[in-house]
């Protein structure tokens, strides 16, 4: 039977509202030019498979590539220009189906006025370069090279004080979420957490990192995710101690073995991020298995300690040094650190060489979403928490993350939280 396809169906009035607030924002005699950004070459005849430029998704709902967003506040009225590949029966017999206007009007809420074949676009975008009446908005933070082309070009004609960078407006619209986009890092939660079900259901000894990271990408791909938040990881053993392990080789889990999953899907464009630890069977080894459960029962209670700390008004660097604090004092009680201050006499900071990564970080249309990480967190945020300990001395090291929303008065999880031990 066929998985369910986990949707919400963000629909147009969520992208409209996007671009009204986007242009109350940045106020008057401003032009912005914004791309969906070209798709990355794999081979001479193929491309890999496209994501747009977040912010451009943000505001028009288009994930298709070679489409591009004007919109120019003049005089205080807002014109708006969605910039579409024409119908062409030959181009699409050789590369698929495209969408008219209409449909396009659909996704965006752009009127079918408003939307033109992407052949005009180069004339009109010389016209809001030649434009002096307005400054040129630029997204700065894209990583599509043609957004990087448009600047290029724009500064062959402008000054650079009459461009402006919008990334900040844009930052600081998405890391407070609106409704519809919590309920889709909620759904995105769940389906990645039922590919881990449907791995727990088959995953022993003898199965390589490769069988594992297939099963995850297909459980999740059969749930409609065709491109993941990021790689997925699946780390046997002491392959956990590198922590982005995202291309799977052919270690084997051999019983007594900790697997580290790390990864998440997509809905309506927004990421799940979940980590999981794995217990594959027992060893005979007393003392490894001893070390498993203690580092177990830690991370649980950092966990406890994280979600308790996460409210409106903390900061991230307060989260990070109040849960180093917490495992600097677990690290003396098991004798694995002697020194009575986390750190040393050079000032380097003990707990590190421990506690390797942060512990939260902001999440949505990108997995490590936009933010400024500096800010007290506010209630709407979105993030993924994830303590995780790595103990050289032990063999052993993992984390257990999940996905949680700042409220009014703490956290409140979009994922399972999940953290039992269970041996498989």
């Amino acid at each position: 039977m066929a998985a369910k396809r986990l949707t919400v169906a963000i629909g147009k009035s969520f992208f409209e509202n996007n671009r009204k607030e986007f242009m109350k924002a940045i106020g008057d005699d401003i032009a912005v030019v914004l791309y969906a950004g070209r798709p990355d070459r794999m081979s001479a005849d193929n491309d890999y498979r496209f994501l747009p430029d977040r912010n451009f998704y943000y505001l028009t709902g288009v994930e298709d590539h070679d489409t591009a967003l004007i919109m120019c506040s003049k005089e205080g009225s807002i014109e708006l220009r969605l910039y579409v590949p024409e119908k062409d029966s030959l181009k699409e017999r050789w590369h698929g189906k495209r969408k008219t206007h209409e449909e396009y009007s659909e996704i965006s809420g752009i009127g079918l006025d408003d939307i033109r074949d992407l052949e005009q676009l180069e004339e009109d975008v010389f016209k809001v370069i030649q434009d002096k009446s307005v400054l040129i908005g630029y997204d700065g933070s894209s990583v599509k090279q043609v957004s990087k082309e448009f600047v290029a070009e724009a500064l062959k004609n402008r000054t650079s004080e009459e461009l402006t960078d919008v990334q900040k407006t844009l930052t600081t619209m998405r890391m407070v979420k609106k409704d519809c986009e919590i309920e889709a890092i909620r759904k995105a939660a769940k389906l990645t957490e039922e590919a881990v079900d449907e791995l727990k259901k088959i995953v022993k000894p003898g199965m390589s990192e490769h069988d594992m990271f297939m099963k995850l990408e297909y459980e999740m791909g059969r749930r409609g995710v065709m491109i993941p938040a990021f790689g997925t990881i699946v780390a046997v053993a002491e392959n956990s101690f590198y922590l982005h392990h995202d291309v799977p080789d052919h270690s084997v889990v051999k019983a007594g073995d900790i697997v580290q999953l790390d990864l998440g899907g997509r809905v309506d464009g927004y990421c799940a991020d979940i980590s999981r630890a794995l217990f594959i069977g027992t060893s005979d080894d007393e003392v490894k298995e001893a070390h498993k459960k203690s580092l177990h029962e830690l991370i649980r209670k950092l966990r406890k300690e994280a979600f308790g700390f996460i409210r409106p008004g903390v900061t991230l660097k307060e989260l990070n040094v109040h849960m180093r604090g917490f495992v600097f004092t677990w690290l003396k009680n098991e004798g694995l650190i002697q020194m009575k201050s986390n750190e040393d006499a050079n000032g380097d900071n003990i707990v590190s060489d421990y506690y390797w990564h942060n512990t939260s970080h902001h999440m949505g249309l990108d997995v490590h979403d936009t933010s400024f990480r500096e800010e007290p967190l506010r209630e709407g945020n979105c993030l993924a928490v994830e303590p995780g300990v790595y103990i050289k001395e032990w063999g052993i090291g993992f984390r257990i993350e999940d996905d949680v929303l700042v409220t009014a008065n703490g956290c409140e999880l979009l994922s399972s939280g999940n953290d039992d031990l269970e041996v498989l």
